[in-house]
């Protein structure tokens, strides 16, 4: 179970970093996007796989069911992880619950709370995004509390980028992510870009020290 715990919250701080201010959601159900999480030399460590399950609504007023799972370096599924979330668009404002998150095994071991995710229907450079705080509860020997809060959210850019599925034009956006836990406070800064219909196309987040951590790029689309 603790390693089912902590792919959970792999595959969410993921999503997060994928869907949190992406207002350019796919919507075709079956659609897989694999993106590969890159370490600071540029090379993968584990991929996430998030796939459309079905899509409900019509037109700026939708519901979108998604499936993330973790795959280890071979691309081969790491445990038998499937997280489930939902993306809502109301009037064409994104939202996102992320209590909605978490297989059902792991209810009262794993648990989100906190702010929904609103995302403007436009997005411009110089825009500016409302603050997002969240807690994550894992409960097994002990409580651990772990708190996220997604500050200074800003669009900064629309540009042109090339990952291995392909070059996009993105809009490009800078956000800095506090995580709290056992009194231990960590800052980091990340840099994403999303393409219109698609989503995140890359993300790179750098420490304190401005030094390049870790890296997401979007490997395929099918």
């Amino acid at each position: 179970m603790k390693k089912k715990v902590l792919l959970l919250i792999s595959v969410v701080l993921t999503v997060t970093g994928v869907s949190a201010q992406n207002m350019f959601f796919l919507t075709k159900e079956g659609v897989t996007l694999e993106y590969a999480n890159l370490n600071n030399k540029g090379n993968a460590d584990t991929y996430t796989r998030m796939t459309i399950q079905n899509v409900e609504g019509t037109g700026n007023n939708l519901t979108v069911n998604y499936i993330s799972t973790v795959l280890d370096k071979n691309r081969k599924p790491v445990g038998s992880i499937e997280v489930p979330y939902v993306v809502t668009i109301v009037n064409g404002v994104v939202e996102m619950d992320m209590s909605s998150y978490g297989p059902a095994d792991t209810k009262g071991v794993f648990e989100i709370e906190g702010d929904k995710f609103r995302i403007p229907s436009n997005l411009s450079p110089g825009d500016k995004l409302d603050d997002v705080n969240f807690t994550v509860t894992v409960s097994m020997v002990i409580k651990i509390r772990t708190e996220i809060s997604l500050s200074e959210q800003e669009c900064l850019a629309i540009e042109e980028i090339t990952v291995p599925a392909g070059t996009f034009k993105c809009h490009k956006l800078t956000q800095t992510n506090t995580t709290t836990a056992m009194r231990k406070k960590m800052v980091t800064k990340s840099i994403s870009w999303y393409a219109d219909g698609i989503g995140m196309i890359k993300s790179e987040t750098y420490d304190a020290k401005n030094k390049l951590t870790t890296s997401t790029v979007l490997q395929s689309m099918e």
